[in-house]
Formats: structure tokens, C-alpha cells, sequence
């Protein structure tokens, strides 16, 4: 039974003592966990589910990053057998590619991005499981797929992008409403050729991912862009990866190896993939950069996400919404997540 938030004083009630309490955090890009990568396994799902409200998350957007399209069929058909029950809840998947720009690619695979083909994306206008799709709004094609997918409601993010700044635009004049992790995988900023960077931070019809995790983008990159942007459009995701949760070791993304220290996933040429950041290391982390309060930092990592996906029973404490909620110390640790009313308390060395 899925419990929501009520206002009644006669109710009985249990005193938390707790220094915060936030809407639950809602993370919309998450690669994999706790050795287990998101792919075409159920139960790698559920088992990231399962641990993420240790981190103060209540809801997630299980991530696919670019893959052949034999996998996209496998992983549509095991979306069905996910446990929606057992911890933060799946919302829908994020597909991160395979329409992206060569030149931008990141970590993902180039061999994919060249093979992808329109027979695959149609396929994907026939599912109801996808909740947001990452392209670049200027590779071949690239109107035609934001406007299919706008017309389905599916969010589209403008991400992994060689776009003019004008190019960038012309996405969100189509209905792109999101920018995949801000600062990364775009087109640099030129004083003369402004790119995908400045015309994110300039739109206030987009709201824009950061990792902020002090590798992916230098804290005062993270602070320019919350003072142009504000924190009404700033979103905070992790975009964590397999080894999140363990420790230094070498791990698997996509099939390629990824060598992982205690600040950074990358690949053996250096390339970063993905992050080994918690959204409640995130929270810690603007606060201690000192351009947000706590309450700033987790209005971007709950009510503007809840927002972007278009969720009206998530992402704020008020009458109606799901009892979704994240307990906090002084410390800004996490002490407890209610998902559904349902506890979790946060579990010792997790």
C-alpha cells in the first residue's frame, strides 16, 4: 500500500529526530551500483534499488548507456519483471545514446553511435517504459526524434553534443526541456562561438543536469551555473556507475573496462565514465562549496527533477504527494528514506 502525505491533527503521529526533512531525491541517471550495471538483468535493477535509499533516493531512472540494438529489446522486455516494491522506485528508463555526436561521445561506444539506425528509434516510439531519452539535437535525424518523442511525452535532454549554440536552440525550440550533465560532453565555450554550454546556461526554457562531484566539473563552474540559471532549473544527478558503493578497483561499463580510484571512473585513455558520486555525497558537496543552502541544494535534487518529468506526486512535502521522504542529520548524513510511508532506515557501512 502506497501511503500519501495528509494534514490532520488528530492523527497520531511518531516524533523523528531528525535535524532536515526533504522530499525524497529523485536521480535521473544512474548507470549501476554497487557491483550490479544497469542492462538487461532484473535483478541487477532491483538490486540497485534496493540500496540506493541508503543514499537518500526514492525514486530513479535506471540509465542505459549506448549499446548495440540487440540489447535495447532485451532490456524493454525485462522492464516488466523489475520489482517496483523493493526500495527506490524505477520512474522509467533513461536511454543515453546511441544518438549522439561522434565528436562527444564521452565514454560511450563509437562503434554503436555509427551503427544506430531510424529502425531502432521507431521502435522505441512503441514503448511505454522509456521516460527520458539523452541526443544531439544537430546529428542527422535529430528534429525528427525530438519531436517524436515529445509527441509520445517523453523528456528530452540534450546531451553528448557538437551543437552551435543556434543548433542547441533549435532542440529546445522543438521541445527539449533538460541538458545531460551540463559542462560535460558539449561544445566549448568560445568567446565567438558560444556553443552548447552557454546556450544551456542562457535558456530558462531547460533545466540542466551537473554532477557535482568536484571532478566532472570544477566547483566554480558548478557555481556559474547555478548563479545563471538558478536553482528552479539546475538539477543534481549522479550519473554513478557500477563501482559506486565498493571501492578502487576495475569494473565494467558497456562492456569496456573502467578503472576506478577513490574520486573517479575512467576509462583506460583517461575518459571519464560516469561517477562514483552518491546524491547525498552531492548534497554535502554544493553546501560545503558554499553557493547554496541545504534546502537550495535538495530543491534540485527533488522538486526540479519531479518537475522536469512532469510527476505531480513527488518532489514536494504538501497534501496529496506521495509520503516520499529523506530524513537528514546535522551533518547532512542520511538517517532514514520513506518510500511509499514505507522505512528505510539508512544501513551502517552502506
Amino acid at each position: 500500500m502506497q501511503r500519501k502525505l495528509v494534514s490532520d491533527g488528530s492523527l497520531p503521529a511518531e516524533v523523528v529526530d531528525a535535524a532536515i526533512i526533504s522530499p525524497g531525491m529523485i536521480d535521473l541517471q544512474v548507470n549501476g551500483a554497487i557491483g550490479h550495471e544497469v542492462r538487461d538483468r532484473p535483478a541487477d535493477v532491483d538490486a540497485i534499488s534496493t540500496w540506493l535509499p541508503n543514499t537518500g533516493v526514492s525514486a530513479w531512472l535506471p540509465t542505459i548507456v549506448t549499446a548495440d540494438e540487440a540489447l535495447y529489446s532485451r532490456v524493454f522486455q525485462a522492464w516488466s519483471e523489475i520489482d517496483v516494491a523493493v526500495g527506490a522506485m524505477p520512474l522509467g528508463l533513461h536511454l543515453e545514446g546511441p544518438f549522439l555526436s561522434a565528436a562527444r561521445k564521452g565514454a560511450h561506444q563509437l562503434r554503436y553511435i555509427e551503427a544506430a539506425t531510424d529502425a531502432l528509434f521507431d521502435s522505441w516510439l512503441e514503448q511505454e517504459s522509456i521516460a527520458l531519452v539523452t541526443l544531439a539535437p544537430e546529428r542527422e535525424g535529430g528534429h525528427r526524434r525530438i519531436r517524436h518523442l515529445v509527441e509520445r511525452g517523453v523528456v528530452v535532454s540534450l546531451g553528448h553534443t557538437d551543437a552551435t549554440s543556434e543548433q542547441f536552440r533549435e532542440g529546445v525550440d522543438l521541445g527539449a526541456t533538460k541538458a545531460t550533465h551540463l559542462f560535460n560532453a558539449m561544445s566549448p565555450v568560445h568567446h565567438r562561438d558560444p556553443g552548447a554550454m552557454v546556450a544551456a546556461m542562457l535558456d530558462d526554457r531547460l533545466s540542466a543536469g551537473i554532477i557535482p562531484d568536484g571532478v566532472h566539473a570544477h566547483p566554480d563552474m558548478i557555481r556559474l551555473a547555478i548563479r545563471t540559471k538558478g536553482v528552479d532549473r539546475m538539477i543534481v544527478v549522479s550519473d554513478m556507475m557500477t563501482a559506486t558503493g565498493l571501492g578502487p578497483g576495475t569494473y565494467a561499463l558497456s562492456g569496456q573496462s573502467v578503472r576506478v580510484d577513490n574520486i573517479s571512473a575512467r576509462l583506460e585513455d583517461g575518459t571519464l565514465a560516469g561517477s562514483i558520486l552518491t546524491m547525498d555525497e552531492a548534497i554535502r558537496n554544493l553546501v560545503e562549496w558554499g553557493e547554496v543552502t541545504p534546502a537550495q541544494a535538495l530543491h534540485m535534487a527533488t522538486t526540479v527533477p519531479a518537475r522536469v518529468l512532469r510527476d505531480t506526486t513527488r518532489g514536494e512535502i504538501v497534501p496529496g504527494r506521495r509520503a516520499d521522504l529523506t530524513l537528514w542529520n546535522d551533518d547532512l548524513t542520511v538517517s532514514e528514506t520513506l518510500i511509499g510511508g514505507r522505512r528505510f532506515p539508512t544501513r551502517e557501512g552502506a
